[in-house]
């Protein structure tokens, strides 16, 4: 089912939305890496369900369990194994989903490649699957951190509201200042009335989390097929819900000609060649040219909503569906951790591939 993902930094997933737990086998972590469970159920407690008015009342403390893989608070440099155990289960909800397809939902596609699937909660095709990639994504940014890379990920629009936010300035702090994660304050209280209104009458929104990666070392990235941005747009694009990524000027930039686009070249006071502006989204040709990395992606609403929908069942009978169960009427605000997870996931290996070519 290609449950792993990366090189030298390797994870993989496993475990199904209604089964006995979710996690991750991290393998190609450094040594002596001082890590404890406390800094990766910080990201997680980002993720959970039930963290606010406005995702999936779902009860969850998704609380992680260290399996291996560290000793006395520091990596051993063997695979590491996170486990989260699932606790508030309803998979009764899912019944009618056992034989109607939800429209714009992995229910169909599963049954026509895999002749099974796992109907509560939708198995592995649920978000849920994404609390091994935030666990090691928590790791990977305790590693860029030593580096200095730092990442930072944020709504930047729910429907047709847009925030007003620098992706050179912003900061953790003003992110986690709402429930939405929209650091533009007051575009962020029209955003949460919108997803509840949406909730409210059974239906959802989407929208776009913008994501930056700062202090970015030079020469990550691979001139061909593992180009920075190739890497990341996989990366990103593997997340429940995605329908689009750009990076820098991204689609926009299609507007422009070659004069107004290009990031023309300065030297900085300490020596370093620079650009003047930032279209190219912190890579070049595949490599980081030590800008930030800007990307952006584009978040469908959610599949599974209350409202009456027409749809066939596994038989091909014409039948409607009003789904039942606990969703998010707008999945960005717990996306903003998994974003940044599989960008931190993507410079790990790049970084930790480049210092080998390096030595």
């Amino acid at each position: 089912m290609g449950s792993t993902f990366g090189h030298l930094f390797r994870i993989s997933t496993f475990g199904e939305s209604h089964g006995g737990g979710v996690g991750v086998v991290i393998d190609g972590c450094p040594p002596l890496i001082e890590l404890s469970a406390e800094e990766i159920q910080v990201e997680l407690d980002r993720r959970r369900p039930g963290q606010s008015k406005i995702t999936t009342p779902r009860n969850e403390a998704d609380q992680c369990e260290i399996l291996s893989g560290i000793v006395d608070g520091k990596t051993l440099g063997t695979p590491i194994a996170i486990l989260v155990r699932n606790k508030d289960q309803r998979s009764q909800d899912y019944s009618d989903m056992a034989v109607k397809y939800r429209p714009s939902h992995a229910d169909a596609t599963y049954d026509a490649k895999y002749g099974i699937r796992a109907v509560a909660g939708g198995g592995r095709s649920s978000a849920r699957e994404t609390i091994g990639r935030v666990a090691a994504g928590a790791i990977a940014k305790k590693i860029l951190n030593q580096f200095g890379v730092e990442i930072v990920g944020y709504v930047k629009r729910i429907k047709d509201l847009e925030s007003a936010i620098d992706p050179n300035t912003v900061t953790l702090e003003q992110v986690e200042s709402n429930i939405v994660r929209c650091p533009d304050a007051d575009c962020a209280e029209r955003m949460i009335d919108l997803i509840q209104q949406m909730g409210g009458q059974g239906d959802s929104i989407g929208g776009v989390v913008e994501c930056v990666a700062r202090q970015v070392p030079i020469g990550l990235g691979e001139p061909v097929f593992d180009k920075l941005e190739a890497d990341l747009a996989k990366a990103v694009m593997s997340l429940p819900a995605t329908k689009g990524f750009e990076i820098g000027s991204g689609f926009a930039g299609t507007l422009m000609t070659g004069s107004e686009h290009n990031d023309e070249f300065y030297t900085d006071e300490e020596g370093r060649i620079r650009t003047v502006t930032n279209r190219s989204g912190g890579v070049q040709g595949g490599i980081s040219n030590g800008e930030n990395i800007v990307i952006r992606v584009a978040f469908k609403p959610t599949a599974t909503i209350r409202k009456e929908q027409k749809t066939v069942t596994n038989t091909g009978e014409a039948v409607t569906l009003a789904a039942k169960g606990r969703h998010d009427p707008c999945v960005l605000p717990r996306a903003v951790p998994m974003v940044e997870a599989m960008v931190a996931l993507v410079l790990c290996d790049h970084l930790l591939r480049q210092r080998g070519q390096c030595g």
